[in-house]
């Protein structure tokens, strides 16, 4: 069975979607979330008329079926980049609800972000991933992602919480 809904961008409008969305996400993988009201609020200023994609701000895209429930989401943060004459795009989250994992709607979902990565003239998009997960990895591998600086070298995404 594959995907037969639509992805859109997402708007202001679709904050709390999105909210939900994210925190579920959290919520499967035991990961800490400051919970769906709080996301949306950051999202409502976030996904606004000034996040612009060519000199920083955040996108997302939602995945929906044919009735426009949510089925997943590619959430992006965009900056400038020395390496390059555009942006770089952050691929903060991908999810897709568990019930549809499988059926092409991540698929669908990167290519919105490859899609609006090639418009605005993006030089790269870049994602984080963990080593266990060896399914996010092989995902992203079929795709064209790869890690390291040189072909076989490892790749780590690091940070730092204040």
């Amino acid at each position: 069975m594959g995907f037969e809904g639509a992805v859109r961008r997402a708007g202001v409008d679709d904050a709390a979607t999105v909210a939900r969305l994210l925190h579920d996400f959290n919520t499967e993988f035991d990961t800490p979330s400051p919970g769906p009201d709080v996301l949306a609020e950051r999202l409502r200023r976030l996904l606004g008329p000034t996040a612009a994609t060519s000199g920083g701000g955040t996108t997302a895209h939602l995945a929906e079926d044919a009735g426009g429930a949510p089925l997943g989401l590619a959430l992006v943060t965009w900056h400038p980049n020395v390496w390059y004459d555009g942006p770089v795009a952050l691929l903060d989250e991908l999810y897709v609800v568990p019930t549809r994992r499988g059926g092409g709607v991540g698929a669908a979902l990167l290519a919105a972000v490859v899609d609006e990565a090639g418009r605005v003239g993006a030089g790269a998009i870049e994602l984080g991933a963990d080593e266990p997960d060896v399914d996010a990895l092989r995902f992203y591998g079929r795709h064209g992602f790869v890690g390291g600086f040189e072909p076989g070298e490892r790749s780590f995404f690091l940070q730092r919480e204040l």
